[in-house]
């Protein structure tokens, strides 16, 4: 993508990139509005959860390739619509205040449905390439891959909140990826999550998640530095399937509380 595009706001479709054409762009809406739309989307899934912190206004206009002048006016409707609050200062920032608000419905359903193709599309590749990664891992990682692994593994266990949880899970994936020594993998693993997330690099969480990560994270280590190939690649495609999950459930709400559904 041209900054041209980016700045514009014309290139706001999620893309894969440097790895090719293998995933069509997914159509979504443009500009401040639709920025918005994909806000609201990634908070009812819990990417971002009430009292965290949103990103940047200059780490989402990277994240989305669009102009931070659009980033702004899309946080300031959702200030507007009581989805967050900014405040200004040193701990200034976008903070969520709600994860459901009376416009989540219609937001979420216009945001997922048209795509919804495109994202059973995207839901079967992460299966595929996930379990691949781990397979691969399994069997070629080297004595230099263990030490990642298991460091990222601890930190994830010892996470005190959200922002450290997600932290800790991209280091526990790139190091899985990374012992795989193909950087097409891990970079095609990066640039789907990012599809899946709406473009925002975040998986949903809660609670209930993290218990389930937990474990899986757990199993999928100790399978992959065990070398017990086919386990690992099926934890991992258990594993991923988490945010396909949330997805559905999130759309499958919002399906039954809009009355335009």
């Amino acid at each position: 993508m041209s900054a041209a595009a980016g700045n514009g706001d014309l290139g706001l479709s999620l893309r894969l990139g440097e790895v090719g054409t293998a995933l069509a762009p997914l159509k979504m809406r443009g500009t401040a509005e639709q920025i918005a739309d994909r806000l609201v989307t990634a908070i009812a899934l819990g990417e971002f959860v009430p009292g965290q912190r949103l990103p940047t206004e200059r780490e989402l206009a990277q994240q989305l390739a669009v102009s931070r002048t659009s980033v702004r006016e899309a946080l300031h409707r959702l200030a507007g619509a009581g989805y967050v609050e900014i405040l200004r200062g040193r701990n200034g920032g976008a903070y969520v205040r709600q994860s459901w608000g009376p416009g989540s419905a219609a937001t979420v359903r216009r945001t997922l449905s048209p795509n919804w193709a495109d994202f059973e599309a995207l839901f079967d590749l992460r299966t595929l390439i996930e379990g691949l990664i781990a397979r691969t891992a399994a069997a070629r990682h080297t004595d230099s891959d263990v030490a990642p692994i298991r460091d990222a593994l601890a930190a994830y266990v010892a996470a005190p909140d959200r922002e450290a949880s997600r932290a800790a899970d991209q280091a526990l994936h790139s190091a899985i990826a990374g012992a795989t020594g193909n950087p097409y993998l891990a970079r095609m693993s990066h640039q789907i999550r990012s599809q899946v997330s709406l473009g925002f690099q975040a998986e949903p969480y809660s609670d209930e998640l993290r218990t389930l990560a937990l474990t899986q994270h757990a199993r999928l280590a100790e399978a992959v530095l065990e070398r017990r190939a086919a386990e690992a690649a099926t934890i991992a495609a258990d594993h991923f399937g988490l945010t396909e999950r949330a997805l559905r459930e999130v759309l499958k709400r919002a399906e039954a509380e809009d009355p335009e559904a």
